[in-house]
């Protein structure tokens, strides 16, 4: 996605400083977030990428003031109004107003005892079009919509690394339009290829990328 919250790359921020001893969360609110993540997750109505997707539609402004759990926090209630659990009189009033949706998959105590990631390796439809040591040039892609490719790595010149498998593409599921599995492969960049000579000749960035992402360099 074209928009600030594609930072990869970026400069004019300042430094990013890590912070000693940080704790998982700063204040209670923000696990209570995190909760009601996973647990929503659970009922399977959206994918990771529709979640991904719906931080990127925060306004630029609010996305770069908002702390990394407030994120998650808007992004959720979007969803959830998307999907008609709550409403904006209940949001306005901080409590629920009217019976809530039954929902088909719910959580309870023993399910959230043995939550795990999703699996998102699929069976492939094609052969692979790249292989190991293959050099490839990523395309100059500027989707108005959810992507995995960052802006920095866009129309650059890499070697294919390794063919991690067939997948979900992401570009198709955050906007429901089917999961679409493509093989998916890290690519390793000079850091000069990405930033220019004044870049440090020593180091190489690796990503991962979608083969819709890549064609023959």
């Amino acid at each position: 996605m074209n928009s600030i919250h594609d930072m990869g790359g970026m400069d004019g921020f300042g430094a990013v400083r890590a912070e000693p001893d940080e704790p998982a969360f700063h204040a209670p609110w923000e696990g209570r977030v995190l909760a009601m993540q996973r647990a929503m997750g659970y009922a399977r109505l959206w994918t990771i990428d529709q979640s991904r997707a719906s931080i990127e539609m925060l306004d630029p402004a609010l996305y770069l003031t908002a702390s990394y759990y407030k994120k998650w926090f808007l992004a959720l209630e979007h969803r959830l109004r998307m999907h008609g659990l709550i409403g904006p009189d209940e949001l306005a009033a901080g409590k629920s107003l009217r019976p809530g949706v039954q929902l088909e998959r719910t959580l309870s105590a023993a399910d959230a005892g043995a939550m795990k990631r999703g699996e998102f390796a699929r069976p492939a439809t094609a052969q692979p079009q790249f292989r190991p040591g293959d050099r490839v040039r990523t395309r100059n892609l500027n989707p108005a919509t959810h992507t995995r490719l960052p802006r920095y790595a866009r129309d650059k010149v890499g070697t294919v690394e390794a063919n991690r498998g067939c997948h979900v593409y992401p570009d198709t599921a955050a906007i429901d339009a089917g999961e679409n599995p493509r093989w998916l492969y890290t690519v390793t960049f000079a850091a000069s290829e990405l930033w220019g000579d004044d870049a440090d000749p020593a180091i190489t960035v690796s990503i991962e990328a979608f083969e819709p992402y890549l064609m023959p360099g």
